[in-house]
């Protein structure tokens, strides 16, 4: 049986994460979960916005699933507006690089088809480091920050993940030509990496330049490695390509542990009870289940996803119908081979 971290961040994170429990068990997965709120499913219980119960059982599995993250509504804690909970969330445990698999589902209407590459982001540092502040009023200073060691540890590790993916090439995306430093360092890092992966060719584009390469020639790339910011933005720009959030997962790598987590949520004003389209955390849940080495399971749950997509006939709102997030997960469970 597999011990598996559930991180519930609220609102139809709930029907998702019924939605996920059901089909694996009818797959016949053994998963212990342990379940923990974070984000404002943690505060509307007076906890911590990242409970420290949450992070010790994450590092205890060395594996977890994890809705996203809610923010509190506005006002609702003293002190103003609270940090990013995903962001604090990233910090405690440690997380330097997110993961996400660009690929088209059979059924699934996409911009592309025969899109299959993934992007890697480095999450510790860049602006997302969150160091500003105001130096007059009016004047706001914001630091990019950009490490040679960061960086080493980045670009081994998206190297060590093309060879494991069976992929040929790795393009860094940068603005060296602006950010001569910052971003020249980044781009000097990521070419003494490559030497040592000779069997990976190298490539590098300018970051809007990618923007425009994404969008109109997809299937030239198989793996982009970048920072931060940019990674932030061409990961959404990267699933529009190939259907949405319902065609992509994030999965958040730390020395020693592994968190694959929904790239949407919503509250219940937003999305009512039972109406929750539930892919983007099963979509992570099949990552999750492909490292535990349940292969076959995941296979044949995609399997399933494609067949119900492909008929048309019970599909969550979002997804172009009018069913339940119990009904949809009802028609994967029939359809599973």
């Amino acid at each position: 049986m597999h011990q598996v971290t559930f991180i519930q961040g609220g609102g139809i994170g709930h029907d998702q994460e019924a939605s996920v429990r059901r089909l694996l068990a009818a797959a016949g997965v053994e998963i212990n979960w342990q379940v923990f709120p974070a984000g404002w499913e943690a505060t509307s219980q007076a906890l911590p916005v990242v409970p420290p119960e949450a992070i010790r059982s994450i590092r205890e599995t060395g594996v977890a699933l994890k809705t996203k993250l809610l923010p509190p509504p506005a006002g609702s804690i003293a002190g103003g507006p609270p940090a990013n909970a995903n962001v604090l969330f990233r910090k405690s445990l440690g997380i330097f690089a997110v993961v996400r698999p660009i690929h088209n589902l059979p059924g699934l209407p996409s911009r592309f088809q025969d899109v299959n590459f993934t992007l890697v982001r480095e999450v510790t540092e860049d602006l997302y480091a969150t160091s500003e502040h105001e130096i007059v009023p009016g004047v706001v200073q914001s630091f990019k920050i950009v490490t040679e060691a960061a960086c080493l540890r980045f670009f081994r590790f998206a190297f060590k993940l093309a060879v494991k993916q069976g992929r040929k090439s790795v393009h860094c995306i940068h603005k060296a030509n602006i950010l001569k430093l910052a971003d020249g360092l980044a781009l000097d890092c990521f070419r003494a990496v490559a030497a040592d992966f000779p069997q990976i060719t190298p490539k590098d584009m300018i970051v809007d330049n990618a923007c425009m390469q994404l969008v109109s020639k997809p299937k030239q790339f198989e793996m982009l490695a970048t920072g931060n910011l940019y990674g932030d933005l061409l990961s959404d720009l990267g699933a529009g390509l190939s259907g949405g959030i319902s065609s992509t997962a994030g999965i958040m790598h730390a020395e020693g542990l592994r968190v694959y987590e929904a790239i949407f949520g919503a509250t219940r004003e937003a999305v009512r009870t039972d109406r929750a389209n539930p892919l983007p955390l099963i979509l992570p849940a099949l990552e999750m289940l492909k490292d535990l080495g349940e292969h076959a399971v995941a296979g044949r749950i995609l399997e399933s996803i494609g067949r119900v997509l492909t008929e048309r006939k019970v599909l969550t709102a979002n997804l172009g119908g009018t069913a339940t997030t119990s009904a949809f997960t009802e028609a994967l469970i029939r359809s599973l081979p």
